[in-house]
C-alpha cells in the first residue's frame, strides 16, 4: 500500500511539473509576439509590420495617437523615410540597421494610426540604435 501511495505521489508531482512547464513555454511565446505590430488595410493595399523587440514597451510610454496632427506625422514620415531609404542604398551604412527600403508614398493618405506608428518607430529606432535621421 505504501508503495502505491508513493507511486501516485511521484506521478502527480511529475504531471504537475509538466503542466507548469507548458504554461511557461506559452507565456514566453506570447511575450515575443507582443513585439510584433501589424496593421493591414486591404482597401488601400498597404500594411505596416514592426518587428522590433522593445517597441511595444516604448510605444506605451509615448503620447497617444491623437497627440500629433496628421499633417505633422505625414511631414515627419516623408522626411524620415527619405533619409532612411537613402541610407539603405548607401554602402557606408550597416545592412543590419538598414536592411530594406520603407515604401512610403507621400501621395497616399495612410491615416492617423499608420502615420503615428511609423513616426514612433523612427523615434524608437533613433533612440535604440543611436542614429540621427534628421
Amino acid at each position: 500500500m505504501k508503495y502505491l501511495v508513493t507511486l501516485v505521489l511521484v506521478i502527480c508531482a511529475f504531471v504537475s511539473c509538466e503542466s507548469n512547464k507548458k504554461i511557461i513555454e506559452n507565456t514566453t511565446s506570447e511575450t515575443v509576439a507582443t513585439d510584433t505590430i501589424k496593421i493591414v488595410n486591404e482597401e488601400l493595399e498597404y500594411e505596416i509590420i514592426i518587428l522590433e523587440q522593445g517597441f511595444e514597451r516604448y510605444l506605451s510610454t509615448q503620447p497617444n495617437e491623437d497627440f500629433y496632427g496628421i499633417s505633422f506625422l505625414e511631414g515627419k514620415n516623408a522626411f524620415y523615410t527619405l533619409e532612411y531609404n537613402r541610407r539603405v542604398r548607401d554602402i557606408n551604412y550597416s545592412r543590419d540597421l538598414y536592411p530594406q527600403e520603407i515604401n512610403y508614398n507621400i501621395n497616399v493618405h495612410y491615416g492617423q494610426e499608420v502615420n503615428y506608428l511609423l513616426y514612433m518607430y523612427f523615434q524608437f529606432f533613433e533612440q535604440k540604435y543611436n542614429q540621427r535621421l534628421k
